[in-house]
């Protein structure tokens, strides 16, 4: 039999007379299998065959052979879709921001942060070593305070070469308020925590305290934590808590907040 268009199209092996469309095999797309008539969605796959369910829950595998499916009553050819690429995820620094890969560290710039003492540089380093490495900023252990303005006049702050400095027990009234309050160049910030000492601003649960001890004033503060909780020496205290700090999330958000101000300061320059 002929039709007015030409030869029958059903006629012979109608799969192999025109170019067959392939399509994904997309969660929930329905088709049907040519041969069976089953109708479903695509649910997954099984030993390389694609599996139906049907609106009555009835699930079926159906090799993905060659023009073997109808799409809205298209003849189609599925295919298994290919994986998606899982996107990179980003890597944060201790401190919270977002890791710069394939950036090494800046040659030293002539800004600089101060801390107190050994203790302060070594947590700082821990948290916010990686930012101050890329922008080139070095920290610096002071033998505490009492001859800050000095320390400052020699270091001869300017527009391109300012000066951040951390100090402990920084609240009204103190020894070191009085100290800082000496200090008045525009290029130098100094700012503080509230804690006696930086081992306080680590959160105490992280070294398996309830809070820290407190100690009477006149009495050594380090000592004094270290006989209320057991150990024998500072060292040992101190490894002990530096051991506990792993990112920002450890510390308390005073210390944060002054750290955050002063890497502001020594890195946003004028024009």
């Amino acid at each position: 039999m002929r039709f007015m268009y030409g030869e029958d199209v059903l006629s012979g092996n109608w799969r192999r007379r025109k170019v067959i469309p392939e399509v994904d095999a997309e969660p929930d797309l329905v088709v049907e299998d040519a041969d069976s008539g089953f109708c479903g969605a695509v649910v997954g796959f099984e030993y390389g065959a694609v599996v139906l369910e049907d609106r009555h829950g009835k699930r079926r595998n159906f090799p993905l052979e060659p023009a073997a499916f109808l799409l809205d009553g298209q003849v189609v050819t599925l295919r298994r879709p290919a994986p998606q690429a899982t996107p990179a995820q980003r890597r944060l620094t201790a401190s919270g921001s977002i890791a710069v890969a394939g950036v090494t560290a800046q040659v030293a710039k002539a800004s600089r942060i101060w801390v107190e003492g050994i203790h302060d540089a070594a947590l700082v380093e821990r948290i916010w070593g990686d930012d101050l490495r890329i922008e080139g900023v070095v920290v610096e252990p002071l033998d505490g305070i009492d001859d800050l303005a000095a320390a400052v006049r020699d270091f001869r702050p300017g527009p391109r070469r300012r000066l951040g400095v951390l100090v402990d027990h920084l609240v009204p009234g103190s020894k070191e308020s009085r100290i800082v309050a000496s200090v008045t160049d525009p290029d130098v910030l100094v700012t503080g925590h509230p804690y006696v000492d930086v081992w306080q601003a680590v959160k105490p649960e992280r070294v398996g305290l309830r809070e820290w001890p407190v100690i009477p004033p006149g009495r050594p503060w380090k000592e004094g934590v270290c006989e209320a909780v057991g150990v024998r020496e500072p060292a040992d205290m101190w490894r002990r808590i530096l051991a506990s700090v792993h990112s920002y999330r450890d510390v308390e958000t005073p210390l944060i907040n002054s750290m955050e101000r002063l890497i502001d300061h020594v890195t946003v320059l004028p024009d």
